[in-house]
């Protein structure tokens, strides 16, 4: 071999280590970014929200009134459960629309789940990226041949939500869920329920002390968080301090996971008193955690 080739052995050699190590680098980056899970957020997030809009808002009484759509009304259940350093939940009232902290009731489409965490902890995939996935699923479910067309219930019932709403909903909200949260999260459809990252404490077990006003919202179509996973945190609640609500009638509409947010005619059913009256007559300012499963997690 003369010169010339075994320098461009050594530069193809050496072109191949520096990606190796570019590859090594985005990898380890990966693993520092998506370094958290539930827990992460219910003990540091949670509590820096609801200082900062305490702070910013003044309420008398230093509570908030706090409403949560998918994960963020798991964590305010957990919050609930769980009073950190003995204080108490800070809250004045909670509203939750479509969570719970046990999904095992019901014929849940998160089950689907389950198959993929032993792939995850043996391979130590950091992070799924869940966004890009869906988002490019999104023409397979909306275009002919409408091959992944069952898709379209899990995010909103038919004729729900305005298209372009929709579509930037799918295109746009979804985000990379780090592994460690989604294996966190898996346990709400084991038996017990959701737990900390310890796999000790069963948020579900202490529901029960909390003597905060809960007003709880189902979707009758919601296929992620049916009624009856809905319910079966419900029923935990000292029944003067809960009220449980499931959205859609027989003959329509219907409510789909999404549509309790992004619905039509949500506008209209969200006229409660612990959301609206109770917030002008004691002047308490209002923290929103529309935080799901695969959206909005890449805040932190």
């Amino acid at each position: 071999m003369d010169f010339n080739q075994r320098l461009k052995t050594m530069i193809r050699g050496q072109n191949r280590f520096t990606t190796a190590l570019e590859e090594l680098q985005k990898q380890i980056e990966l693993i520092v970014k998506y370094d958290w899970d539930f827990d992460h957020y219910l003990e540091e997030d949670i509590p820096a929200a609801m200082e900062y809009i305490k702070g910013q808002c003044q309420p008398r009484d230093g509570k908030l009134l706090a409403i949560g759509h998918s994960m963020g009304g798991i964590l305010l259940y957990a919050k609930l459960s769980r009073r950190f350093d003995g204080k108490d939940s800070e809250f004045a009232s909670v509203v939750t629309l479509a969570s719970s902290l046990d999904y095992t009731p019901s014929r849940t489409s998160l089950n689907w789940l389950l198959p993929l965490v032993e792939p995850i902890q043996a391979l130590n995939v950091p992070a799924i990226p869940v966004g890009p996935l869906i988002a490019s699923a999104y023409p397979l479910a909306t275009y002919p041949p409408y091959v992944l067309s069952w898709l379209n219930s899990q995010v909103s019932a038919q004729n729900m939500m305005d298209q372009k709403l929709y579509e930037k909903l799918v295109l746009n909200n979804f985000g990379t869920v780090p592994s460690k949260l989604l294996l966190q999260l898996k346990t709400v459809l084991q038996k017990g329920g959701l737990r900390d990252r310890s796999g000790t404490f069963f948020y579900k077990d202490h529901l029960s002390e909390s003597k905060v006003p809960v007003l709880a919202i189902a979707g009758d179509k919601d296929l992620i968080c049916p009624p009856e996973a809905v319910y079966e945190t419900v029923k935990l609640i000292p029944k003067d301090l809960v009220t449980y609500k499931v959205f859609g009638e027989s003959g329509g509409p219907h409510y789909a996971h999404y549509d309790l947010v992004g619905g039509r005619s949500v506008r209209v059913l969200y006229n409660y008193e612990t959301v609206s009256e109770e917030r002008e007559r004691h002047g308490r300012s209002i923290i929103l955690l529309m935080v799901s499963f695969f959206h909005l997690l890449t805040i932190r």
